[in-house]
């Protein structure tokens, strides 16, 4: 939790962007795993957690810009909580903390609601289903209208405050990017062959639990790294595997990290993964040199997906000119998806209010073309943001015989020499940086990002 004005100085921008309305800004419940006192572990809702900094379920936010009143609606503790939990602050004086001098009875939202006129409340699109319930039971509207009837005005707002970090934020994602970082360097010290993948990611997230933190999405640690989201962690390690490990800390005050390495089981990359990594770390390279305020993340992907163009030419695995081969989306058959994405009190920050309101303007459309149409990130970059930058190289058995029976890109793919390397799997790396007054610096502190630097890791 930050100090109150950080809160309060939050609160007061949202009203200056929206005007006189009346925000309804609903927290998280706990959400039962397997019966209804056995929940999955709370996450605060990321924009309630933004300007009311409370991380306890069922609250419920409201800024008042009429009246000049600001609210937080929830359940006060009683005796039976403090038999079951121990002596608790009370939730009006957690409220004073972060500048809300109103903490009401949850029930006493609706009251207050009759005396406000419906075209001045608004509120924003959800995601979970017990707050859409809430909402239209609160509003009167039929709950399959919620998502539709939303502010967009609202949540543009919120985007263009969350987008830019503060100094406060920066610091504090410092922090989950060095836990980040550590949790990848303890999987590369313990990985050995003869381990399952789950063994890996055990000792991994106790570093995230030393800390406090949470993982920040479900752990990706896989000698699969060619299936892009491999959430299965059961094969054993083996000499010649390589190890993706894609996995993030989250702080308990929200903040997220978010980091993908890869590495050689046996401690040394072979001559070809040495090849393909060096490729990829050129990618990731290009990214560095350009990123900064005034390209759209659009440019800087295409740009990265020129080099592995080329250097995908100059091993014979396509052919023709790098321009034409980007142009027509050749390349996308080793590098489905995008460069990266928005990162801060969500790992894909504010991706519930849609990759498009977050990612993209009016000025940058969404491509539909493969590849491209999974860039998360296309938008002019601006100071302040924080992204992360995630070039990858894969050999996906599916999609080059896909490609192959459909007699995709003949102009530009060798399949011949493309099929050499099935079996190979895929890699990826990735980090986490602010964008500057003229350019990026990279977060936390110095991650090991060249094969001798990772090979060193792993002795």
């Amino acid at each position: 939790m930050f100090n109150r004005d950080t809160y309060e100085e939050r609160r007061k921008n949202l009203k200056r962007l929206v005007g006189d309305k009346f925000i309804i800004i609903p927290g998280n419940s706990e959400s039962p795993m397997s019966y209804q006192d056995n929940c999955y572990n709370f996450i605060q809702d990321s924009t309630f957690n933004y300007y009311f900094g409370l991380n306890s379920p069922d609250l419920v936010g409201v800024i008042d810009g009429k009246n000049n009143k600001e609210y937080i609606f929830g359940t006060e503790f009683t005796i039976d909580d403090i038999v079951w939990m121990g002596q608790q602050k009370t939730f009006k004086d957690r409220a004073l903390e972060v500048g809300i001098e109103n903490f009401l009875e949850k029930e006493e939202l609706a009251k207050i609601i009759k005396e406000i006129n419906k075209n001045d409340i608004i509120f924003t699109n959800q995601y979970r289903l017990e707050n859409i319930i809430f909402l239209s039971e609160l509003l009167g509207i039929n709950y399959n209208e919620i998502n539709t009837s939303f502010s967009k005005e609202l949540v543009e707002a919120i985007v263009s405050m969350r987008n830019i970090k503060s100094s406060e934020e920066i610091a504090e994602m410092e922090k989950a990017t060095n836990v980040t970082r550590e949790m990848h360097l303890e999987a590369m010290r313990v990985a050995k062959e003869g381990m399952k993948e789950y063994e890996v990611v055990a000792a991994l997230e106790a570093i995230a639990k030393r800390y406090n933190a949470t993982t920040s999405f479900h752990t990706i640690c896989t000698v699969h790294g060619q299936t892009l989201h491999n959430h299965y962690h059961g094969n054993v390690l083996e000499n010649g595997d390589l190890l993706l490990l894609d996995c993030g800390a989250r702080l308990d005050n929200g903040y997220c990290g978010d980091m993908t390495t890869v590495f050689p089981v046996s401690g040394k990359f072979t001559d070809i993964q040495k090849d393909f990594y060096s490729i990829l770390i050129k990618m990731f390279e290009k990214a560095e040199e350009i990123t900064k305020p005034g390209i759209t993340n659009k440019e800087v992907h295409l740009e990265v997906c020129k080099v592995l163009a080329k250097e995908m030419k100059d091993r014979g695995l396509l052919k023709g000119e790098v321009e034409d081969i980007v142009k027509a989306g050749a390349h996308a058959l080793f590098f489905p998806h995008g460069l990266g994405h928005m990162i801060g009190m969500d790992v894909h920050d504010m991706e519930n209010f849609g990759e498009k309101t977050v990612g993209y303007t009016k000025d940058i459309e969404r491509s539909t073309e493969f590849g491209l149409k999974s860039l998360r990130l296309g938008r002019k970059l601006e100071e302040g943001f924080v992204i992360t930058i995630e070039p990858g190289i894969y050999f996906i058995p599916e999609l080059i015989s896909k490609w192959k029976e459909n007699n995709m890109h003949l102009d530009f793919i060798n399949y011949e020499e493309v099929e050499k390397y099935i079996g190979f799997g895929g890699m990826r790396y990735e980090g986490d940086f602010l964008l500057t007054e003229n350019g990026n610096r990279r977060l936390g502190e110095k991650m090991p990002k060249y094969f001798n630097e990772i090979e060193e890791c792993r002795k």
